[in-house]
Formats: C-alpha cells, sequence, structure tokens
C-alpha cells in the first residue's frame, strides 16, 4: 500500500496513462458480456448519489434556497446548517463508496485473478492501486467534512467542496476503466456479480 497522504490534492490522480488493458476472453459471449455489465449498473447507482451531493454543493454555492425535493436532504435554509447537511451527505456516501470496494478487492479482484490464470494481473493491480487513491480521498473528504461540521467556515466548505469534486472526478474515470476492462471477465468468469 502506497502512503499518500504527504501528496496534495492535486497530485492524487489515477495516472490514465499507464493503465493496462484487459486481455479479450475469446470465448465471453454476448450474454457473457451482459452478465459483466451489472458492474456498470451497481456504477451507475452510486454516480447517480455522487451527482444528488454535487447538485447540493453547486446549490450552496451559488447561495440558492435548495428545491423542494431537496429540503429533505439540506435541513435549513441558514448557510451553516447546509454546509453541515452538505458534510454529512458525502461522509454517508463514502462508506458506501468504501464498502463497494472493499468488496471487489476481497472477493471480485482476486476471484478473477485466478479464474484467468493470472490473465488480469496487471488490470486487478492498476484497479487496486486506483482504489488506493480513492480511499485517500475518501479520508480526506471524511476529515473535512468533520472540520465542515465544527467550524462551518467558508474556508472550511471551499475546502470540503473542492476534496468533493476531486473525488467525484477520480470515482467517474475509476469507474469506466473497471467496466470497460472487466465486463467480459465478471460475466465469462464469475457469471455474474
Amino acid at each position: 500500500m502506497t502512503d499518500l497522504s504527504t501528496q496534495s490534492l492535486d497530485e492524487l490522480s489515477l495516472d490514465e496513462a499507464a493503465r493496462p488493458k484487459a486481455p479479450p476472453v475469446p470465448e465471453a459471449t454476448d450474454m457473457h458480456r451482459r452478465q459483466g455489465s451489472q458492474l456498470a449498473a451497481i456504477h451507475r447507482h452510486y454516480l447517480m448519489e455522487i451527482a444528488q451531493i454535487a447538485a447540493v454543493l453547486t446549490r450552496i454555492e451559488a447561495g440558492d434556497t435548495p428545491p423542494d425535493h431537496l429540503k429533505r436532504i439540506v435541513l435549513s435554509l441558514d448557510m451553516a446548517e447546509n454546509f453541515r447537511a452538505f458534510g454529512s451527505l458525502c461522509g454517508r456516501e463514502c462508506q458506501v463508496l468504501k464498502f463497494h470496494h472493499d468488496i471487489e478487492g476481497a472477493d471480485m479482484f482476486p476471484r478473477i485473478e485466478a479464474a484467468g490464470g493470472g490473465m488480469f494481473r496487471q488490470v486487478v493491480a492498476k484497479l487496486q492501486s486506483e482504489h488506493e487513491v480513492v480511499h485517500e480521498l475518501i479520508i480526506r473528504l471524511a476529515r473535512a467534512a468533520e472540520a465542515l461540521s465544527q467550524d462551518p467556515s467558508d474556508e472550511n466548505f471551499a475546502h470540503a467542496g473542492a476534496t468533493f469534486r476531486k473525488l467525484e472526478e477520480v470515482v467517474r474515470s475509476h469507474f469506466g476503466y473497471e467496466e470497460t476492462e472487466l465486463a467480459e471477465a465478471i460475466g465469462y468468469y464469475l457469471g455474474a456479480i
């Protein structure tokens, strides 16, 4: 595991140019690829949640009153309460995302690597290293949300917002890579998720 704690927010990246391509699975059928696309459906759910948080962040940044459907998320019109609610939303989503990655790392990735006879070792290693970046961002966002909860200042809100936006960028890229490279392998070797 790499220590990413000393890197600046801007330095935390996935190094997309270094992503290895997964080998084809010649025996995979369209049915296998459809089964493998279940991962994309799971990811879409997480991305929808992230998009909701991003919408709340954007409205808070703009100083707008939340629309009716967000009032239950953003609990009051007071800016300090909005900042605290944003921090709580981030914390909840981060827990769910970490759980998702823990399952992949402990179960799905090792099973694909073993079933594929090591053919997917480089892709799995890259995905695991990307999980480390995501987890570092989750840790930073949790700290930023805690600071925001303790002191709902503009500075703390800006820091939490920047950390969230970096996490969103990284997660979108990571999900796309994972879905593209593992769809055949998931369907063929695992049958489904």
